[in-house]
């Protein structure tokens, strides 16, 4: 595919990253089983959501959202700027994930806290009876890996990206005259105000005609007798 039609595709590829790490962020990484019901199996195990286990994850998911809209205006110069940040964006998110499933123990620590009253890594550690992984701890990796991708295809194509159009204009030209510089109507409008505010008035050049054709001034004339 040709590099100035691969804007489209990178922006969207950000756009599943970011949204993918949010969305992962909200649903439920680990089951904890406390090691006191351990053995029984009689109590319920304590979901703990992405929101505990990685907190991160929220800011860096919304900086990937930023990116989407910068990337849609931004100028070639500063999509070079982008593509970098979003690497390090999605290896930040890779990295905060990895963290998170390399310890699950010290992830799931917050909720130990918030069950047993206890504080501390090694005292929440010794409660942890078991710790079951979900699917979305991996799903953020995989949001992070396509933010990489992604900006890895920015900085490859992004200088040769169509520019952004401009379809629409805040102001019109006036024609201009022989010899004279063109001049946005909104402009005149703010003069015709300024001399309106200085007590001028903007009318007074401007030069009567009278379309009834050309009279004679010589007045009545006489029948000839």
């Amino acid at each position: 595919m040709r590099a100035d039609r691969m804007k489209v595709p990178a922006i969207l590829a950000t756009v599943v990253g970011a949204g993918l790490a949010l969305l992962s962020w909200s649903q439920t990484w680990y089951e904890l089983v406390l090691a006191s019901n351990a053995g029984g199996g009689a109590s319920d195990a304590i979901a703990v959501a992405g929101s505990i286990a990685s907190p991160a994850l929220a800011a860096l998911g919304l900086a990937g959202l930023a990116l989407v809209a910068a990337l849609a205006i931004a100028g070639p110069g500063i999509r070079i700027i982008l593509g970098v940040l979003e690497v390090l964006l999605g290896g930040s998110i890779v990295l905060a994930a990895s963290l998170s499933i390399g310890d699950p123990v010290a992830a799931v620590s917050p909720a130990v806290t918030d069950a047993t009253g206890v504080a501390g890594s090694e005292p929440t550690a010794a409660l942890v009876g078991a710790v079951v992984a979900t699917f979305w701890p991996t799903a953020a990796v995989i949001a992070g890996l396509i933010l990489i991708v992604a900006g890895v295809l920015v900085l490859a194509t992004g200088t040769r990206w169509p520019a952004s159009s401009r379809r629409y204009r805040g102001a019109r030209l006036e024609q201009a005259g022989p010899g004279q510089a063109a001049q946005p109507s909104s402009d005149h409008a703010i003069d015709d105000w300024d001399e309106l505010s200085r007590g001028d008035d903007p009318t007074d050049d401007i030069v009567p005609t009278d379309d009834t054709g050309p009279t004679d001034d010589t007045g009545p004339t006489e029948p000839n007798r």
